[in-house]
C-alpha cells in the first residue's frame, strides 16, 4: 500500500553521473595514495584480526581489541541516547515554562552546551565529574559490594554496561555524552512543542484543564508525532558523538583505532575500517528508522 502523496524513487542520468564522479574520486585518491605516498597496503593480516582473533588456549575464536570498541560505542550510544532524551525531554519543557527560572534554567543550560566547543566541553566536565559526581556516586564502593555478594550483577555490568574495573570510566563518559547531547534533544523538544497551534491550548484550556494536563494529554501526544524524525536523526548523532569520549580514555572504537594506528603503523587500514564500520552501523540504523517511519505513518 503506498502512501498518499508518495512518489518512488528513480534513478536518473544525475545519479549515475554522480556516482561515477564518486567512484573517480575514490580511485584517484587511491592512485595518489600509492603513488605519492608509496604506502604498502595489507588488509589481510592487521585489520580482520583487530576484530577477532583465534585464542589457542580457549581453542575458539574471542573478541579482539575494535570488536570490543564497537561493543563500547554501542552500549554508550544506547546508554546515552536513554538519559539524553530524558534529560533533554525535561529541559524542552524548561524551555517552555510558563515559569521564567524554568525558562531561564533551560535556555541557559542549552546556551552554554551548543556555544562550547565539543572538545573544550568534554574535557572540563569530566574533570570536574571525575572530582565531584563520581566520589558521590559511589560507583567503586557498589562494585566492591558486587564482587562479593552479587556476582551474577557483575556479569549483567560486564554484558550490558562495560568490563567492571572500567565502570568508573563509563559511567564518567556516559554522563559526560548524555549531558553534551541533552542541549539538542532540548531544542528538538521546544521546537515540536511550539509547532502545535496555539489553538490547541485555548480549546484545552477552555474545557478547563490545568496546564499540565493540557501539555501531557493534547499537546505532547502531537508533539511526538512531530519529533520523532529528527529524535532518530539525534540518536544516530550519538553514535557518532561518543567517538569524542575518546579523549578522556573511554576505550570505544575510535580510541582502539588509535592505539592499533599506533602500535602497528597501518594508518590508513585502521581509520578506514573504523569510518566504515561507523559508517554501516549509522546507515542502517537510518534504514530502520526510515522504515519505521513509514509504516507509522501507514498507521496513521
Amino acid at each position: 500500500m503506498a502512501v498518499p502523496g508518495a512518489t518512488k524513487r528513480r534513478w536518473t542520468w544525475l545519479d549515475v553521473i554522480l556516482l561515477a564522479l564518486i567512484a573517480a574520486a575514490i580511485g584517484w585518491i587511491a592512485y595518489r595514495v600509492n603513488t605519492e605516498l608509496h604506502y604498502k597496503w595489507d588488509w589481510g593480516k592487521i585489520v580482520p584480526n583487530y576484530f577477532f582473533r583465534y585464542d589457542a588456549e580457549r581453542g575458539r575464536w574471542v573478541i579482539n581489541l575494535l570488536g570490543e570498541g564497537l561493543l563500547m560505542t554501542i552500549r554508550l550510544a544506547v546508554w546515552g541516547a536513554i538519559a539524553s532524551a530524558i534529560l533533554g525531554v525535561l529541559l524542552g519543557l524548561c524551555r517552555v515554562s510558563n515559569v521564567l527560572f524554568f525558562r531561564l534554567l533551560g535556555q541557559v543550560y542549552v546556551e552554554i552546551v551548543r556555544n562550547v566547543p565539543a572538545i573544550v566541553f568534554v574535557f572540563a566536565f569530566f574533570f570536574f565529574i571525575s572530582g565531584q559526581i563520581i566520589p558521590l556516586l559511589g560507583v567503586d564502593e557498589f562494585l566492591r559490594n558486587a564482587r562479593t555478594e552479587s556476582p551474577v550483577l557483575i556479569l549483567l555490568i560486564d554484558i550490558f554496561l562495560s568490563k567492571p574495573e572500567l565502570l568508573t570510566n563509563f559511567v564518567a563518559g556516559l554522563i559526560v555524552l548524555s549531558v553534551f547531547e541533552a542541549a539538542w534533544v532540548a531544542e528538538i523538544v521546544r521546537a515540536g512543542i511550539e509547532s502545535i497551534p496555539k489553538g490547541q491550548w485555548e480549546a484545552a484550556r477552555s474545557v478547563g484543564l490545568s496546564n499540565w494536563t493540557v501539555m501531557r494529554y493534547v499537546i505532547l501526544p502531537q508533539a511526538i508525532q512531530k519529533v520523532f524524525p529528527p529524535l532518530a536523526g539525534q540518536f544516530i548523532n550519538v553514535i557518532k558523538d561518543s567517538s569524542l569520549v575518546a579523549l578522556i580514555s573511554i576505550q570505544e572504537l575510535t580510541f582502539a583505532a588509535f592505539e592499533i594506528s599506533v602500535s602497528t603503523t597501518r594508518v590508513f587500514e585502521v581509520w578506514i575500517s573504523c569510518a566504515v564500520v561507523y559508517f554501516g552501523v549509522c546507515f542502517a540504523l537510518s534504514l530502520a528508522f526510515r522504515r519505521f517511519e513509514r509504516l507509522r505513518t501507514r498507521t496513521l
